[in-house]
């Protein structure tokens, strides 16, 4: 019984989770359009991106994070501002951003030369 007990509220708590952004979106404000209309999955909710903005409609307690936010500008690009209930700080967009500037300026990482 008491298995069963804890077992539905888990199930409660995931389900509350999993709908804390439930009519809200969340936006990634890009530094430069994209070419086309691009999807893909970024915090656990699909972005779709096009010109200057990528949306994600129906976004998950992951979506605004900074490794949604990591894997939208390793996709499409820096980020300029990126929101969802909250705008998020100068700093966090710098890191957001950290790989996706190297990535364009070749300084990724090297493998070691033999």
């Amino acid at each position: 019984m008491k298995l069963q007990i804890l077992a539905a509220c888990a199930a409660l708590t995931t389900f509350a989770a999993g709908s804390a952004f439930a009519g809200e979106s969340v936006t990634a404000k890009l530094q430069a359009p994209v070419a086309e209309k691009t999807k893909f999955i970024a915090g656990g909710a699909m972005f779709v991106c096009e010109g200057d903005a990528c949306v994600a409609s129906a976004p998950t307690s992951q979506t605004f994070s900074g490794q949604a936010c990591k894997a939208i500008a390793a996709k499409v690009g820096p980020v300029a501002a990126f929101s969802g209930r909250k705008a998020m700080d100068e700093a966090r967009l710098a890191d957001c951003n950290a790989q996706a500037y190297a990535k364009a300026s070749g300084a990724g990482p090297q493998l070691a030369k033999q």
